[in-house]
Formats: structure tokens, sequence, C-alpha cells
């Protein structure tokens, strides 16, 4: 790794909270295409497995930001371990459902309850915002949070795919709640760099939701299409390698989509840009819904893998350039929180794409699911040229030196 990341962890704790963020990001990436997994080697039935999936996603996005809230007033300790005890209740109980063979209605109900997940991704860059607050180095820290990022989508589908097929099918979901446990307990034991909490109080600054910022708003529409596009091709990609007599493969494509955001990222966060970020924006959007039409020419699994890590360069520079805009766009004292709902944005999205795309597959196959995720971007294009005057306009007090040079460096956890 180039020096400029190693020298991050000269800070004391450092190692230790980005590794417990490592491990708890993890069910980032394996408890949805997991459960999807899961319910489709135990059912056959991928719009049920679509829709689990999808709730999971929506019920995070509606709590995700309570959560986050919860913690700027109170705290990381005090907010995350009853949150992911929540979560993890509910993970068994939907693993017990799904083996058992209990009604459907149970399996929404325990996904739902999993929705309680905290977001480890902005948590460990508030650690990162506590230790190198207004230098260079938290320009690097946020680049490296969007390259852990990616390595968990490389992996965590591979693992969770990969164990669910060859195992036994709850294996995947299993071993999520297993990381997510470790992750966030680890973190919490981990006080001296715990963010100070800071209690909202009555003022012009701290009153109401951060999304009452009009170019949040932009972002948090875009993202919704956004999460579309990821959320579509997760699932339709099972469903491809199922009907090419390769389901396990599905884990090695996904793992290379990731790869090439990965690879995008490593390189996007050792550059500096000048000028305004909205224009980088909206260029990413773009790419990544051009990025969308060659899935609909592929025939087999090879050009598959192939287009889906072309189509990954997009991902990580446009998501870091998103964490950019939020900062000139959002109060300080709110940013963790505009953080979170651009993270429900993305939630919301993925729950629409996996589950429209599940009812696609059922009714003509995975090569038409396909058509999802280029539907999805173009619709991230639209919203993004429709609200690009908002966000070439930061709101007053917030654009400046210090985004410019230290903030382009977040990416899609979001979790």
């Amino acid at each position: 790794m180039p020096s400029p990341y190693r020298a991050l962890f000269a800070a004391p704790g450092s190692k230790g909270f980005a590794a417990a963020g490592l491990l708890g990001r993890m069910p980032l990436s394996m408890m949805g295409i997991g459960v999807v997994t899961m319910i489709s080697q135990l059912t056959g039935r991928y719009g049920l497995a679509g829709a689990l999936s999808a709730t999971i996603a929506l019920s995070a996005a509606a709590i995700g930001p309570q959560i986050s809230r919860l913690v700027d007033q109170h705290g990381q300790r005090r907010v995350l371990r009853p949150a992911t005890l929540a979560a993890l209740v509910a993970s068994a109980g939907l693993l017990l459902a799904a083996h058992f063979e209990w009604p459907d209605w149970t399996l929404f109900v325990c996904a739902a309850g999993i929705g309680s997940v905290p977001s480890l991704g902005a948590m460990i860059r508030a650690r990162w915002a506590a230790v190198y607050r207004g230098t260079p180095q938290l320009h690097t820290a946020y680049s490296f949070e969007s390259v852990v990022d990616e390595v968990c989508f490389i992996f965590g589908p591979i693992i969770s795919i990969g164990l669910s097929t060859a195992w036994f099918p709850e294996a995947g979901p299993l071993l999520a709640a297993c990381f997510l446990a470790l992750g966030v307990f680890s973190l919490t034991a981990q006080r001296a760099t715990e963010p100070e909490p800071h209690p909202r109080v009555r003022g012009a600054d701290s009153g109401g939701s951060a999304l009452r910022a009009a170019g949040l708003q932009v972002l948090v529409a875009t993202f919704v299409a956004t999460g579309a596009i990821f959320g579509a091709v997760d699932v339709v990609t099972v469903a491809f390698a199922e009907e090419q007599g390769h389901k396990g493969a599905a884990s090695v494509v996904l793992a290379l989509y990731a790869a090439g955001s990965c690879s995008a990222g490593v390189v996007f966060g050792l550059l500096r840009f000048r000028g305004a970020p909205a224009r980088r924006w909206l260029l990413g959007i773009c790419a990544m819904a051009v990025s969308m039409i060659p899935l609909l020419l592929v025939g087999n699994l090879t050009l598959l893998a192939v287009a889906l890590f072309l189509a990954g360069l997009s991902i990580a520079p446009t998501m870091i350039t998103t964490m950019s805009l939020i900062e000139e766009h959002v109060p300080r004292a709110k940013l963790t929180e505009g953080m979170t709902w651009v993270s429900t944005g993305l939630a919301v999205g993925v729950a629409l794409g996996s589950s429209v795309a599940g009812w696609v597959i059922d009714a003509a196959g995975a090569r038409a699911g396909y058509g999802v995720p280029v539907v999805a971007g173009a619709v991230a294009v639209a919203v993004g040229f429709l609200g690009y005057r908002r966000l070439s306009r930061p709101a007053p007090g917030r654009g400046g030196t210090v985004v410019e040079h230290h903030s382009e460096r977040e990416e899609r956890h979001v979790a």
C-alpha cells in the first residue's frame, strides 16, 4: 500500500478501530446476497428472496438515520451495542424461520428487524475525523475507508455465496451475523478513540433534519437510483450464474465488480483535484449508467465478469466525490446524519432494485433482469442533471479549501 496510507496508522488506536471496522462491515456485502442465496436454495423463489433482501435494506434505510442521530447525542458505545443485539436476534430468527419453513410473514418480520444494524462505515470515519480533523491525513483516511468498503464487497459475496452453496444454505448469513457481533463489540470496547458525544442544542444550525439541505436532497434522490443498480446487479448475477450452471461462480463475478471499484478508489485517493466536485460527480453518475448497457449483451460468465469489472471502475470515485459534496451542503454538526441519509438513499435503491429484479427474473429470466440496472442508471442520470444547479452552489459557509483538500474520500456502506 502506498506510504500515505501506511502513515495513517501512526496514530494510537487507529489499527484497532480500523480492524474492527473491517470485520463489522463485512455483513454489508454478505447479508443481503446471503439471504438471496439461502432463500433461492431452500425455496427456489427469487421473488421472495429479492423481497426479503429489499425488506432488510428498507428497514435499514428507515432506522439508520435515527441510530446515527442517537450516536451523535449519546456516543457509539451506548447506542451501537443495543442496536447490534437487536439485529443479531432478528438474524437468528430469520435463519430459523427459513430452515424450519415457517410462514413467509415471519421471514419478513425478522428481515425488518435486521435493519437495526448500525452503519459501521460512518462510525469508523467519525473516528478518523476525530484523529485527523483539519489535516491532509483526513483526506487519505477517507480514501482508505473507500478501499476497505470495496475489499468487503470483493470478499463478502465470495464467502457468503460460497458457504451457502458448498456447506449449507444458512451458512452465509450466519457468518455475516458473527462478523457483525465481533466488529461492533470490538469497536465499542475501544474507548480512547471514540468521538465525544454532542447532545443537540437549540439553534439555527442544529434544528431540523440535515435532509432539509437542497443539495443533500439531490444526492439522496440520485443514490436511490444508484442503489437500484447495485441491488439489481447482485440478484440478477446470482440468477444468471445459476442459468449458466455455475451458481457458485456468482461470488467471483461480483467480487470482480467490487475489485474494479477498489482499484479505481486506490488511485483516485492519491489524486488531488481543483475546482468544484459537482462536475466530477455528474460525470461519475453518467459513467455508472453507461457501464450497465453491456450487461444486456453478455452471453456467458466470462464476458459478464469483464463487463462488471469495467463497470466497477466508476463506483468508488463517484462515491468518494459524493462525500465531498455532502460536506459542502450539510452543516458540520449534522455531517454524520448527512452521510447516513445518502446511505439511506442507497439502501432504498438496493431494496427496489433487488425486489424488481427478482420479479423480472421469475417472469422472464436472468438476461431480462439486467434491464433493471440499465433503467435505474438512466433515472440516476436524469435526476443528476435536473439537480446539478443545486449541487454547484454550496450552502453558505460550506464551500472552501478545507473541503477541497480533505473531503473527497468516502464511499458506499453505507450502510
